[in-house]
């Protein structure tokens, strides 16, 4: 009898949303969750994200979708920018549900990661480094075998959400 595995996600949704739109498409997150079922036998998917007040709408698709949203307080700075960096926050859950998972899946572009992927690798605990953009990521993450790294970009086809063209008379 086959055991299927019980792989997680761990999800630097900022670096992956960013990334993502600076190539000019936008990620379908329930489309996503369901590729990371299927491709890497991920059982349970942490999108670690900053919370601002007034994006329950969001949080909610993203928790309907499958994810499980881990968020991070964020800070509002004078010039309009937020802020609220979840690095620390990724790789603590990675640690506290280390004897829960067989594998992890590691979604970021971020070398701020590389000593938690080195560490995954070294026990054979890293199914794959997903990062989301091939033309942009941190050299300290190019140190690691290819076989380790995939890059989301590559699904841009299947994973972008299409924007349905307006008829002429200007209607959706």
């Amino acid at each position: 009898m086959l055991t299927k595995e019980n792989n997680y996600a761990f999800i630097d949704s900022q670096n992956l949303n960013l990334s993502i739109r600076a190539l000019g498409w936008k990620l379908h997150f329930a489309r996503f969750r369901i590729y990371l079922k299927e491709k890497y036998s991920v059982q349970k998917a942490f999108l670690f994200i900053g919370y601002i007040p007034g994006h329950q709408q969001l949080y909610h698709y993203l928790q309907e979708s499958g994810y499980i949203c881990i968020f991070k307080p964020t800070l509002m700075y004078k010039d309009g920018k937020t802020k609220g960096n979840c690095d620390a926050e990724l790789v603590l859950h990675a640690m506290i549900e280390y004897q829960n998972y067989h594998q992890a899946v590691i979604i970021t572009g971020d070398g701020d990661f590389h000593c938690l992927v080195q560490y995954f690798i070294e026990q054979e605990k890293l199914k794959k480094l997903l990062i989301p953009n091939q033309r942009k990521y941190s050299g300290l993450l190019k140190k690691f075998d290819s076989k380790y790294i995939s890059f989301v970009s590559d699904l841009a086809e299947k994973m972008s959400t299409k924007r349905k063209e307006p008829h002429a008379d200007g209607t959706v």
